[in-house]
């Protein structure tokens, strides 16, 4: 502050003795103007070879900048855009192998229940079958059993009769009988 103080003090009594104040502050015309002179020179060269150049090459370094911005965001959104796409094929995916499952799961019960009826089925031709068998066999027993007694009392009756009657006569006789009986 002192040092403020006395610089005021001093301009204050070179302006009083005459003086100029740029003069009194230590300022040279002559100087002011090569500096000034050369300040511009230096502008101007600037301006004309180094500025240009760095303003094209900042001006392509921010296109640059913004393209890869651009394609960053392009990007995300063809990531995101995939991503949903592929969520959406899983979900897809996911219901076919249900439908595979659910389907699989019908055609196996409609096999066993085929399987089963066909089985039944069989079966129940083959006990039809072993009926039919069992009747004709039973019808020939009791055939056979007829035709053997048919032959036992025409020889029981020839032996109490003593006498053979003449085999039409018997077949007749024992008709009768049988017939009777029943």
């Amino acid at each position: 502050m002192e040092y403020i103080t006395r610089q005021l003090v001093t301009v204050a009594s070179t302006s009083e003795q005459g003086g100029d104040l740029f003069s009194s502050l230590g300022v040279n015309w002559t100087l002011l103007g090569l500096q000034t002179v050369a300040f511009l020179i230096l502008l101007f060269i600037l301006k004309k070879f180094v500025y240009p150049p760095l303003v094209a090459m900042l001006d392509k370094r921010d296109d640059a900048v913004r393209a890869s911005a651009d394609a960053a965001m392009e990007a995300e959104k063809h990531a995101a855009e995939a991503e949903a796409r592929t969520a959406e094929l899983l979900d897809e995916a996911k219901q076919e192998a249900a439908d595979i499952v659910s389907t699989a799961k019908e055609e196996a019960a409609k096999f066993v229940e085929d399987a089963t009826k066909k089985a039944e089925a069989k079966a129940d031709a083959m006990l039809a079958s072993a009926r039919d068998e069992l009747n004709k066999e039973v019808a020939l027993a009791k055939k056979a059993l007829a035709t053997e007694t048919i032959g036992l009392v025409a020889e029981a009756s020839s032996k109490i009769l003593g006498d053979k009657v003449d085999a039409k006569k018997d077949a007749e006789i024992i008709a009768k009988a049988l017939k009777g009986s029943k």
